[in-house]
C-alpha cells in the first residue's frame, strides 16, 4: 500500500480498454501519484479473468458498435461511484460527446474535449483538410472517394516510384493502414517478414476494395493517400485546457509492432511542438492529446493523427518527471497544477509480464 504525504480526498477513475497491453502503465501513472489513492474500475470487453488483478473493480463492458455502450459506462460510473472516466478509444469519443448529460446525472466526470472539434481530430480526412485551410504544416495527401481517384491519387503521389501509404480516415492502432509499394516483392514478404507486414501492392489493395464492396454492399469507404515517410515515429503528448497547453513533451519510436511503441526515448522537437500547440489552440482541444508524427527524408516531422485521448505509452513521460494522466485528474479536480521538468533521455524498452489463473479465475501467485 502507499503511503502518501499530506493525502489529498480518494478518487474512483474508470479507464476503458482496461485488458489492452498498455493498459498496466496507464493504471500505474494513477497509482504512483505520491498525494492520493485512486480506485481503478476497469472495463473491457473481455472478460479474461487476468483482467480483473490489474484494477481494484473489473467489470465486462459491451463493444463500442452496442447501441446501450454509453448507457452501460453510465450505469457502470454510477453503481461504483466513479469520479472521473479515462476514455482509451478514439471510437467511444462521439458517443460520449452526444451523451454528456447522462454521466453529469451520476456525477462522473468524461475526460475528453467536449465539442465537435473531436470529430476533426477524429478523421484524419477531415484533420488534414482542416490543417491546409489554417495553414498548419501537412503532408501531402489525397482524398479518395473511387477507384479512379485511388488510381489518380497514386500517381499524383509519385507512384509506382514512390511508395504511398492509404488509410481508411478513420481508423486508429494501424488498422485500416496499408503502404502501397510496387517496389516490394511478395515473395522476398513472404520469405523474409512475418504476417504483420503492411505492405501490399496496387493490385491487391484494389482487389481487396473491389471484394470488400462486393460482399458487404457498402459504399466506397472514406480513404485517404499520402506520402510515404521513411524514418522513425515521433509523438507529442500533452494536457491541454479548452485550447491551452499545459504540459507537454515528445518521444521518439525507435521500434514499433503493431502500432504499439516497443522502444522510445524522451526528445525534444520545436517543430512537433509547434505544430501540436497551433492545432490545440484552433481546434481548442481539452484534456490528454496524443499526437503521432514520422519524420520524413529531409528529418522533418510530419503530424500524421491526433489522438484526443490518452497515449498508450504515455506511461515514459511519467517516468521522465510528467505524470500526464494523473495531471489530468487534478485538472478536472479544480487543483493546482504543479511545475515539471521533463527528464529528457528517458528510455523505454517494453518487456512482456505473464499473469496466470487458475481453472476457476483465481490469481496464481509466481
Amino acid at each position: 500500500m502507499n503511503n502518501f504525504v499530506n493525502e489529498l480526498r480518494p478518487v474512483t477513475v474508470m479507464l476503458t480498454a482496461s485488458g489492452s497491453q498498455f493498459a498496466p502503465g496507464i493504471i500505474k501513472c494513477l497509482k504512483n501519484n505520491g498525494e492520493r489513492k485512486i480506485k481503478v474500475v476497469g472495463g473491457d470487453i473481455d472478460n479474461d479473468p487476468s483482467n480483473q488483478y490489474g484494477v481494484d473493480v473489473f467489470r465486462c463492458i459491451p463493444l463500442v458498435s452496442d447501441m446501450n455502450y454509453t448507457q452501460e459506462i453510465a450505469r457502470i460510473c454510477e453503481e461504483e461511484g466513479v469520479d472521473i472516466l479515462l476514455p482509451q478509444m478514439s471510437a467511444e469519443l462521439p458517443l460520449y460527446l452526444e451523451h454528456l448529460d447522462v454521466f453529469a446525472k451520476v456525477g462522473t466526470l468524461v475526460s475528453m474535449t467536449q465539442s465537435d472539434s473531436v470529430t476533426i481530430a477524429n478523421n484524419k480526412r477531415k484533420l488534414f483538410d482542416f490543417m491546409s485551410e489554417n495553414q498548419i504544416p501537412v503532408p501531402k495527401y489525397y482524398k479518395v472517394s473511387s477507384l479512379e481517384e485511388l488510381r489518380e491519387g497514386l500517381s499524383k503521389l509519385g507512384y509506382p516510384e514512390k511508395p504511398v501509404v492509404i488509410k481508411v480516415a478513420e481508423g486508429s492502432g494501424s488498422r485500416g493502414v496499408r503502404v502501397i509499394d510496387e517496389n516490394q516483392s511478395r515473395f522476398e514478404r513472404f520469405i523474409k517478414e512475418k504476417p504483420s507486414s503492411i505492405c501490399v501492392s496496387y493490385e491487391e489493395i484494389k482487389e481487396i476494395l473491389i471484394d470488400g464492396l462486393k460482399r458487404s454492399g457498402q459504399n466506397f469507404p472514406e480513404l485517404i493517400l499520402m506520402e510515404y515517410l521513411s524514418g522513425d515515429e515521433y509523438d507529442i503528448d500533452l494536457l491541454a485546457e479548452k485550447g491551452k497547453v499545459l504540459y507537454i513533451a515528445g518521444r521518439r519510436n525507435t521500434q514499433m509492432l503493431m502500432s504499439i511503441t516497443q522502444t522510445s526515448v524522451l526528445e525534444y522537437n520545436q517543430r512537433a511542438e509547434n505544430i501540436a500547440e497551433e492545432l490545440v489552440k484552433k481546434l481548442e482541444l481539452d484534456g490528454n492529446i496524443g499526437l503521432d508524427f514520422k519524420f520524413d527524408e529531409e528529418g522533418q516531422v510530419q503530424l500524421l493523427e491526433i489522438n484526443p485521448r490518452i497515449d498508450a505509452t504515455v506511461s515514459i513521460f511519467a517516468a521522465g518527471g510528467m505524470n500526464l494522466p494523473y495531471l489530468r485528474v487534478k485538472q478536472l479536480l479544480k487543483e493546482e497544477l504543479p511545475k515539471v521538468d521533463v527528464q529528457y533521455g528517458v528510455h523505454m524498452k517494453r518487456k512482456y509480464l505473464e499473469i496466470f489463473t487458475d481453472s476457476m479465475g483465481r490469481w496464481i501467485e509466481w
